[in-house]
C-alpha cells in the first residue's frame, strides 16, 4: 500500500484541495455510518422488545437520513475524485510540457515514447487513483479509529479485538503493495517498450516498405506485444490473490467479533442494544480497508505514472543545472531593467550562451527593428542554434537580450515565431499543420503565409505523420509557412527561423527570400540562422558567429 505521495502534494494544488475536501467528507461519512448504526439497532430492539413503528417514527426517519447523508457523501467522493483526477492531470501534464521546453535538446533517460506514454496512458490511470483510492485511504484514516472508538465504547471486550486483529490487514497490504509495485513497474516499462517500438516502425515504415523489410517487423511487434501481455497477466494475478487474501482476512475478522458477541448474547453477558450496534459497525471498520486494498492495484499505474513524472521533473532540473529561470532576468540584464520606452524589435549587447558548464558563444551584440532581415551565419557548432534558444528561454545566457524590451521568458515567447532546423509536422491537411494553434485565424491568412513561403501545394493536400507524403522540401516550407503564419496571425513580431532553406534548391531559396523581405516589410523582425550564401545575400545584415569565442 502506497499513501499519498508528498511531492504530488507539493506540485498540485489540486491535490491539496481534495485531501482538504476528502477528509471532510470522510468525517461526514463516519457520522452517517455511527448515525445510521445506532439509529437502525435502538429501531430494531424497541420492535422486538414489544415497541409499535407508530411511535418508533422518528428513529425510522433517523435510518432513512443517515443513509440518504452517506450516499449523498459517496456520491461528493465521486464527484471531487473526477474533478480532482482532470485537475491533477492537467497540472502534471502542464508541469511535464513545461520541463520538456527547458530542454529542447530532450530529457536524459525519457525518449519521445517514454515521454508520450507518460503523457497519455500513464496520467490518464490518476482517474482510479483519485476516483478510488485516495477517497478509501482518508476514510481508513479517517473514519476508521472514530468507528473503532464507538465500538469500543458500547463493548470494550469488541473493541479489543478489533484492536488487535485491524493491523493484520495492513501488514498483508504492505506485502501485497510491495510485490504489486515490482509487477506494476515492469508492466509500465514493457508499455512503454511498445509504444517505442510501434513509433518507430511507424517513422520508417515508407523505407521499411522501400527496401522491402516491412514484414520483417511483425514479429518484433508481435514479440514486445506479448511481452506487454505477459506483464499485464501478471498484474492481474497478483490482483486477484491480494484480494482474496483480504477478503478472507476481513472476514474472518468480522466473523471473531460476531461469535464473540453471540457467546455473550446467549449467556446473558451483554446487552441487545450495544452488541447489535457493534455488528452493525465491524463490518463497517474493516470497509474502507478492505476497499483500500481493491483500490490499490487499479490506482497502481496512475502511481508508478505521477513517479515517472517527478524523474522527469528531476531529470530536466539535472540537465538544466546552473541555468536561471527563464522568467526572471539573470545577471547582467540590468542595464535595461525597468525600461519602457525600449523601441520594438531585437536587442543583443554582449550575450554569450552556455551549455551546462560550456560556454558555446560570447560577445555577440545585435540591433535589429522592424523591416530589418539579418542573417545569422557561422559553421555548424557556432552556437547559431544556441543563439535562438537562449532567444527562446530555453538555454542561460550572459549579457543583455530584449525581445520588444522584454527578456526571454513566456511573455516574450508570445512575439516570436519560430521554425526549428527540424520541424515536426502532424496528420492532417497543410492548411491543419500552417494554422496550428491559431485554428480560429482568417484562413485568408494562411493561404498568404504559404504563399510567402513557396510552399505551391493545395492547402488541403493530406499528409501524413511527420510529413509523410511530402519530400524533404516541401515539408520544410510548409514548416516554415506555419512560421509566417504565426507572424500573420498571431501578433508575433519577430521571426527566427533556422537553416530553413537546407533543402531547398536555388529557384525555391528564392522565392523565399522574396517572400521573407516581403513579412519583414509589413513590419517584422526576420532573423535567419543559415549556411547558404544567396539566402544571407538577400539579407540586410549578415551576423557572422566564426570569429566569436567557441
Amino acid at each position: 500500500m502506497k499513501p499519498l505521495d508528498p511531492r504530488l502534494l507539493r506540485r498540485s494544488r489540486a491535490a491539496r484541495r481534495f485531501l482538504l475536501l476528502g477528509a471532510v467528507l470522510a468525517l461526514v461519512q463516519a457520522a452517517a455510518i455511527l448515525a445510521f448504526a445506532y439509529a437502525l439497532a435502538t429501531l430494531v430492539v424497541t420492535l422486538i422488545d414489544g415497541g409499535r413503528m407508530s411511535q418508533n417514527w422518528p428513529w425510522l426517519v433517523a435510518v432513512v437520513v443517515a443513509a440518504s447523508a452517506r450516499a449523498l457523501a459517496a456520491w461528493c467522493w465521486d464527484a471531487a475524485g473526477s474533478a480532482g483526477a482532470m485537475r491533477v492531470k492537467r497540472e502534471l501534464r502542464d508541469d511535464v510540457l513545461r520541463a520538456l521546453e527547458t530542454a529542447p535538446g530532450g530529457v536524459p533517460g525519457f525518449p519521445s515514447a517514454r515521454t508520450a506514454t507518460l503523457l497519455g496512458p500513464g496520467l490518464d490511470a490518476l482517474d482510479a487513483y483519485f476516483g478510488s483510492y485516495l477517497p478509501q485511504l482518508l476514510l481508513t484514516v479517517t473514519a476508521t479509529p472514530i468507528l473503532v472508538a464507538a465500538a469500543w465504547i458500547a463493548d470494550p471486550l469488541s473493541g479489543l479485538v478489533l484492536v488487535v486483529v485491524l493491523p493484520l490487514i495492513p501488514v498483508f497490504m504492505a506485502l501485497i503493495g510491495m510485490a504489486t509495485a515490482g509487477v506494476q513497474r515492469r508492466q509500465y516499462e514493457s508499455l512503454s517498450t511498445l509504444s517505442r517500438g510501434f513509433l518507430e516502425v511507424v517513422g520508417g515504415l515508407s523505407t521499411l516498405m522501400a527496401f522491402g523489410r516491412a514484414q520483417r517487423q511483425v514479429g518484433r511487434i508481435r514479440a514486445v506485444t506479448e511481452d506487454f501481455r505477459r506483464r499485464t497477466m501478471s498484474v492481474l494475478r497478483v490482483t486477484f490473490l491480494s484480494g482474496f487474501t483480504l477478503e478472507f482476512a476481513a472476514s474472518l475478522s468480522v466473523a471473531i467479533v460476531a461469535v464473540s458477541i453471540g457467546f455473550r448474547l446467549v449467556w446473558g453477558e451483554m446487552g441487545l442494544l450495544p452488541g447489535l450496534f457493534v455488528l452493525l459497525l465491524a463490518p463497517e471498520v474493516f470497509l474502507p480497508v478492505r476497499n483500500v486494498g481493491a483500490a490499490f492495484h487499479a490506482s497502481s499505474a496512475g502511481v508508478t505514472a505521477s513517479a515517472d513524472a517527478f524523474d522527469l521533473f528531476d531529470a530536466a532540473e539535472r540537465a538544466a543545472v546552473g541555468a536561471s529561470d527563464p522568467r526572471e532576468p539573470s545577471e547582467g540584464r540590468s542595464a535595461v531593467e525597468g525600461r519602457s520606452d525600449v523601441a520594438r524589435g531585437l536587442v543583443l549587447a554582449d550575450v554569450g550562451v552556455r551549455r551546462g558548464d560550456r560556454t558555446v558563444v560570447e560577445g555577440v551584440d545585435l540591433e535589429a527593428r522592424p523591416g530589418d532581415v539579418v542573417a545569422l551565419t557561422g559553421p555548424s557548432g557556432a552556437g547559431k542554434s544556441s543563439l535562438f534558444a537562449a532567444m527562446l528561454g530555453f538555454v542561460p545566457f550572459d549579457g543583455d537580450l530584449r525581445i520588444d524590451g522584454m527578456p526571454p521568458g513566456e511573455t516574450a515567447r508570445a512575439a516570436l515565431a519560430w521554425s526549428p532546423q527540424s520541424p515536426t509536422l502532424l496528420p492532417g491537411s497543410i492548411a491543419s499543420n500552417v494554422r496550428l494553434g491559431l485554428e480560429h485565424a482568417d484562413p485568408d491568412l494562411a493561404e498568404r503565409a504559404m504563399r510567402l513561403a513557396a510552399v505551391g501545394l493545395d492547402a488541403a493536400t493530406p499528409i501524413g505523420p511527420g510529413g509523410t507524403g511530402l519530400s524533404g522540401g516541401q515539408a520544410q516550407r510548409v514548416a516554415v509557412a506555419r512560421a509566417l503564419h504565426r507572424v500573420l496571425a498571431g501578433g508575433a513580431t519577430v521571426l527566427l527561423l533556422d537553416e530553413p532553406t537546407s533543402a531547398q534548391d536555388p529557384v525555391h531559396e528564392e522565392a523565399l527570400a522574396r517572400g521573407l523581405r516581403a513579412l519583414a516589410d509589413s513590419g517584422a523582425v526576420v532573423l535567419v540562422a543559415t549556411h547558404r550564401a544567396a539566402l544571407a545575400a538577400a539579407s540586410d545584415r549578415v551576423l557572422d558567429l566564426e570569429a566569436a569565442h567557441v
